[in-house]
């Protein structure tokens, strides 16, 4: 059994546009449970612990659920940590054989500039325990550097929100800076699907997603490469 914890974000506002954002449910529901049924313990951080605040638009009264997300919602437990998430300040990198990192918008504002977060995946990384991220959730890996200095993107085959993604639900100008232009810059090697489509890749022990419809994707091959590490450590 791994324990794999989840980061999500604490950021509660789309910007100066005075709606709400945060964490999008599926992106977190669908590699939790990915994680649980293969007999894995899933924890969950955030940088400032408690309530996790969650897009509105990932659970509107209504609309057809997900099934991860409907059984997330029905799940007390889950919904316990999802209210009481532990201070990402309280983690130790070397408890937990991998990192997921899921997105929702809030992501972009306080993920980035997390100092604690990228010591924690540099570190992580260096150490060859498998990080995961989908959607705006590669937000969190821009400043995370080797122990060489290099950024942890660079060179690695990346997919995350697309910009004309970030162009097609209108958020261009809202957002602090346009994500996939982000990892490019910092030598990240682009993977993309068709605009809203699933897709997911794994570059070694780097697994990202493109946007929510990828969150499945992206947790299977975090439940292989969990699987591959297994059984190298029992070699």
């Amino acid at each position: 059994m791994a324990e794999v914890l989840f980061v999500v974000t604490s950021h509660a506002q789309l910007g100066a546009t005075g709606k709400a954002t945060g964490l999008w449910l599926e992106e977190l529901a669908a590699p939790w449970y990915a994680v649980q049924d293969a007999g894995h313990l899933p924890t969950l951080a955030s940088p400032q612990g408690g309530r996790v605040p969650v897009d509105p638009g990932s659970d509107q009264p209504g609309q057809t659920r997900p099934t991860s997300v409907e059984r997330f919602l029905n799940d007390p437990e889950a919904m316990y940590m999802l209210d009481n998430a532990r201070p990402l300040a309280d983690m130790r990198w070397q408890e937990f054989e991998a990192f997921f990192l899921p997105g929702g918008h809030g992501v972009m504002w306080d993920l980035p500039d997390d100092t604690r977060l990228a010591q924690m995946l540099g570190a992580a990384a260096d150490d060859g325990r498998i990080i995961a991220a989908v959607c705006h959730g590669p937000a969190g890996l821009v400043n995370v550097r080797r122990l060489d200095g290099a950024p942890l993107v660079a060179g690695r085959r990346v997919a995350c929100f697309t910009d004309s993604e970030e162009a097609a639900v209108g958020l261009t100008d809202t957002v602090p800076f346009l994500l996939a232009s982000k990892l490019a810059s910092l030598g990240a090697v682009l993977s993309a699907g068709p605009d809203f489509q699933p897709h997911a890749v794994r570059d070694a022990n780097l697994i990202t997603g493109q946007n929510p419809a990828s969150s499945e994707a992206a947790a299977r091959l975090l439940v292989t490469a969990l699987a591959e590490q297994a059984t190298t450590l029992d070699q």
